[in-house]
């Protein structure tokens, strides 16, 4: 049976949607969201009736249906394993309050409740950003009050092994894969065993990136935040969102990056330094994660958006691949992963998680 899908990823300024029939896309489209429209509303749950109302519109465009299930992306929440999990009463009232802090893909579990209540289906999310199946030793630092949390991209990087398990005539289970998310926020990952044993923290530690400052001095950055130049909200930024090659360079755009080495001169010799400099700390990040496996690694997997930049994944596969042999699978199909967190309860594969079973009792 081909079971219909529809999938919810909101983003901050736009709403991907998309329908499947099993793992085949039907329609994919994204909704754009004028800052102007979004300005009227206080936070990131405000926007929920509005965001409603442009998916069904646009559901009714492509002629409605009734659908088995609705997924949505999961949202920054406790700690969770990974997989798919129910969306009930309780997730929905802990994807409103929008803590630890706020963000758009909260909206994709509440969006998916609400439109499966109207076709009296099941409502779904996959992998969220807070999956936490690290091991105890990973999560310790050297400041009891300051332990390493788990935040990455385990929705394209779960994907990932699953889809280079296939390929390999594997259980995606039985796999160890280091899986290297390039995008504006690199997350690397040590995949054993259908768990994450460690990740860095894409917007705490590890390599800087695009829009991250990675694993930052302490000391200096504790003078920093003391030193009446910045504040706390100027801090945070610097740190992710407008720190790693936007800070050096003014861009996050790796094909801007590359236009500026091309044309050369002093800022183009800059630019190559840091091209070449992220690619020696994302390689020795992927080094760590080898260690963290603690056995043998089957492959190393390139995925994320910047992986269609060939001279930078070589850059990285230069000094890591000694380690396990390299695959690449450029982009992230955010929305055929959705479907398939779905498609995977429904044929009876996987069996839905609950929220409640792991809710953490303060919040």
């Amino acid at each position: 049976m081909a079971y219909s899908i529809l999938t919810v990823n909101p983003g901050s300024t736009s709403t991907k949607v998309a329908v499947f029939r099993g793992e085949e896309e039907v329609w994919n489209e994204t909704l754009r969201h004028p800052a102007d429209d979004l300005a009227a509303f206080g936070s990131v749950t405000e926007q929920f009736g509005f965001r409603l109302g442009t998916i069904r519109t646009l559901v009714e465009k492509y002629g409605g249906g009734k659908f088995d299930a609705v997924v949505g992306r999961g949202g920054v929440i406790d700690p969770l394993p990974g997989g798919t999990f129910h969306v009930d009463r309780l997730l929905v009232e802990r994807l409103k309050l929008g803590k630890p802090w706020e963000h758009a893909s909260n909206l994709g579990g509440i969006l998916a409740e609400a439109l499966a209540s109207e076709w009296d289906v099941p409502a779904f999310i996959v992998d969220p950003v807070c999956v936490d199946e690290m091991v105890p030793e990973a999560k310790i630092t050297g400041l009891p009050e300051l332990p390493k949390s788990s935040f990455s991209h385990a929705l394209n990087t779960k994907a990932t092994v699953r889809r280079a398990a296939r390929e390999m005539g594997r259980a995606w289970d039985d796999l160890c894969c280091i899986v290297v998310h390039l995008g504006g926020g690199v997350s690397i990952s040590a995949h054993r065993r259908g768990r994450i044993a460690d990740t860095n923290n894409v917007n705490e530690c590890g390599p800087f990136s695009p829009e991250r400052a990675g694993g930052a001095p302490v000391g200096a950055l504790a003078r920093l935040c003391f030193s009446g130049r910045c504040g706390e909200k100027e801090i945070r930024r610097k740190i992710a969102g407008m720190g790693g090659l936007r800070a050096h360079l003014g861009t996050s755009d790796m094909r801007e990056v590359l236009k500026i080495m091309a044309e050369g001169g002093e800022k183009g010799e800059k630019a190559a330094l840091l091209y070449r400099a992220m690619a020696w700390h994302i390689a020795k990040e992927v080094g760590a994660q080898a260690v963290s496996m603690g056995e043998k690694t089957d492959a190393i997997l390139f995925t994320g958006g910047i992986a269609y930049d060939s001279g930078f994944v070589r850059l990285i596969q230069e000094r890591v691949q000694w380690i396990a042999p390299c695959l690449v699978y450029p982009g992230e199909d955010e929305m055929l992963a959705l479907a398939q967190g779905a498609l995977r309860v429904l044929s009876g594969e996987e069996e839905a998680k609950r929220y409640g079973d792991y809710a953490l009792k303060d919040c």
